[in-house]
């Protein structure tokens, strides 16, 4: 399929990868997942941070592609993260991505445009040059400003309006910044999908505007993330309201407490209290979170009604 933005409006899911105590993919755990989030997604995002997509091989993330290819079938749109050092690796590993079978690669800003770099046009003759040489459409990871490597509004508008991009996914991690981005986009690059992804802010984001939801809470949440953009489509205020106070308790367990980049091992934690996965642990840099941790956000789970 040709995909366009219009195809990503309503909730893509970012998924986490389960692994088995020794490290290696899970991939009954991971068919398990897949089918309890897809049905209530809209698009499939794989190879993010969710996935823990540093930790894997080339041949595990082409794998990873594949297999979500087979399980979603091919009308659903499939997104595969690009974490390059440089250009010529973000074009290897996009041409990979859709030689595997994605639809649409998701670019994070390279270790080189940190630092403040990310403010200037450095940014955009990145993205020229890697859009020009991939066939398929693009997505922008819009990184916290407070990461250092968060583009700037006005660059971020820039890079949507090359030809071959066609969505933000939003983390900026501030409102005021959401709502700059999103004004600057509708009017330099009217056609890019805005794809908030900042889980403290779904609501915010949504009532400024928005043209669908990107997440790895949807792995854990798809159903209650899927109501909560059906109410926003619907501009029903009160609806949105319940959906995101529905939300909260597993949102402030899942994203809480210190460190945050535990946050996706927490949400295993919940897909495992589920049933859906068998083993909460993540590959190393990370580590298993704390037992602290997990009684939160099995505590969450069952005050929130997710369970059932």
């Amino acid at each position: 399929m040709t995909l366009t933005s219009s195809d990503l409006r309503g909730v893509t899911v970012a998924t986490v990868l389960p692994f088995d105590d020794a490290g290696a993919i899970d991939w009954r755990g991971y068919e398990n997942l897949i089918a309890y989030c897809s049905g209530s997604a809209t698009a499939i995002f794989v190879n993010g941070h969710a996935g823990e997509a540093t930790s894997l091989s080339e041949a595990e993330r082409s794998e990873v592609i594949r297999r979500t290819r087979a399980l979603i079938g091919k009308d659903k749109p499939l997104l595969a993260g690009v974490i390059p050092h440089g250009v010529d690796d973000a074009i290897a590993q996009a041409r990979a991505a859709q030689a595997a079978g994605a639809d649409c690669y998701v670019v994070f800003p390279p270790a080189a445009l940190g630092g403040g770099a990310a403010a200037t046009d450095a940014p955009r003759a990145f993205f020229e040059a890697v859009t020009a040489a991939v066939n398929i459409p693009a997505s922008v990871f819009q990184f916290p400003l407070a990461s250092g490597f968060g583009y700037s509004t006005r660059v971020l508008a820039a890079i949507a309006a090359l030809p071959r991009v066609i969505a933000v996914k939003e983390g900026s991690n501030m409102m005021l910044a959401y709502e700059e981005n999103f004004r600057a986009l509708r009017a330099a690059a009217p056609d890019v999908a805005m794809l908030p992804s900042n889980y403290d802010w779904f609501l915010p984001q949504l009532a400024v505007g928005a043209d669908g939801l990107l997440s790895g809470l949807a792995s854990l949440t798809p159903h209650w993330l899927a109501d909560l953009w059906t109410a926003a489509e619907a501009f029903d205020l009160a609806a949105m309201r319940k959906a995101s106070d529905r939300l909260h308790p597993a949102v402030r367990a899942i994203y809480g407490p210190a460190p945050i980049i535990d946050m996706h091992t927490r949400i295993k934690v919940g897909l495992k209290a589920l049933g859906v996965i068998a083993n909460a642990r993540p590959r190393l840099p990370l580590i298993p979170a704390s037992a602290e941790a997990e009684t939160l956000v099995r505590a969450a789970i069952e005050e929130s009604g997710l369970r059932r």
